[in-house]
């Protein structure tokens, strides 16, 4: 479904100028948690939920969407090999395969013609001491809300189709055996397609994933409405360094905090684009950072649609 091409934005305009308020109430981020989110009404053509819409978090796993359009976009005819890791690395997270085609694509080189050709202003590789790390990636929720854009209005159909054919199947159970049904698939009802992030929890998960099918928690509503249309501007993230807007000094935005993500199309043809990225207190359990990231996931959906 193909609704309205991704509009140009001038240099010297802010980011998000023009876009609606919220009636209702926003959610309430928890104390100690930082969340930035955006969701964008294909329909309607505008943004109707934004907050921290342009801090840069660390990417985790959500790179992996930049990852794969990267790849399909400079390769013809995928092999069977590729087709296969393209599929493990979108339905369940795999890093094995996300580092496969992050060194092939000359890894932050990826970062750098994905954002100049999608547009993403807050999007930058890792830093050069790290350079194999593309969970070090620093990202914004408006330019994960740009990417998925860009999917469905601009992609070539082969590239979309791919890659959103694969995150309508996630599984339950990411690759390393961490449960990936957190936000989205916990917290809003079916049909969406999503890809999650998640760094900071050890390598070993806490909790016993079972491969069972992540359905939503609320019965699913009619087409969301929007609450409002009153404009509001939201400025262009000020000219300070990235580490300023992330919280950190080291190049990575939160090192030192897990970080949990849930990026994806929510409802029937895909109506919105819904971005959360959320950063937790150092040492924060993945119980509670799992419990806080569904709560907000549910409430941002509740409170644009009715």
């Amino acid at each position: 479904m193909r609704i309205k091409p991704w509009l140009a934005v001038a240099a010297a305009v802010p980011l998000l100028a023009g876009t609606p308020a919220l009636a209702a109430a926003p959610p309430k981020v928890p104390a100690g948690t930082t969340a930035g989110y955006v969701v964008f009404d294909r329909v309607a053509g505008k943004i109707v939920a934004h907050r921290l819409a342009h801090r840069a978090f660390r990417s985790a796993s959500v790179i992996k969407i930049l990852i794969a359009i990267d790849f399909l976009e400079r390769t013809a005819k995928p092999s069977a090999r590729d087709l296969a890791q393209l599929r493990i690395m979108l339905r369940s997270s795999d890093d094995d395969a996300a580092s496969a085609f992050w060194d092939r694509g000359g890894k932050g080189a990826i970062v750098t013609r994905t954002a100049r050709r999608l547009g993403l202003a807050d999007t930058a590789p890792p830093p050069a001491d790290k350079p194999g790390f593309w969970g070090y990636t620093s990202l914004s929720a408006y330019d994960v809300a740009r990417t998925y854009r860009y999917l469905m209005d601009r992609a070539a159909p082969r590239v979309r189709d791919l890659i959103v054919g694969h995150l309508r199947q996630a599984t339950p159970c990411g690759s390393d055996g961490f449960d990936q049904t957190f936000g989205i698939p916990g917290g809003v009802p079916r049909p969406w397609a999503v890809k999650q992030g998640w760094s900071g929890f050890g390598t070993v998960p806490p909790v016993k994933c079972s491969e069972r099918p992540a359905g939503g928690a609320l019965a699913a509503p009619a087409a969301p409405a929007l609450t409002s249309t009153a404009p509001v501007a939201l400025a262009a993230p000020a000219p300070a360094s990235q580490a300023a807007r992330s919280g950190s000094r080291s190049g990575v935005p939160d090192l030192g905090r897990p970080v949990l993500h849930t990026t994806g199309l929510v409802g029937k043809d895909d109506r919105l684009i819904l971005v959360l990225l959320t950063a937790h207190p150092a040492g924060g359990g993945w119980r509670d950072s799992v419990k806080r990231t569904t709560t907000l996931a549910r409430e941002l959906y509740l409170s644009v649609s009715r």
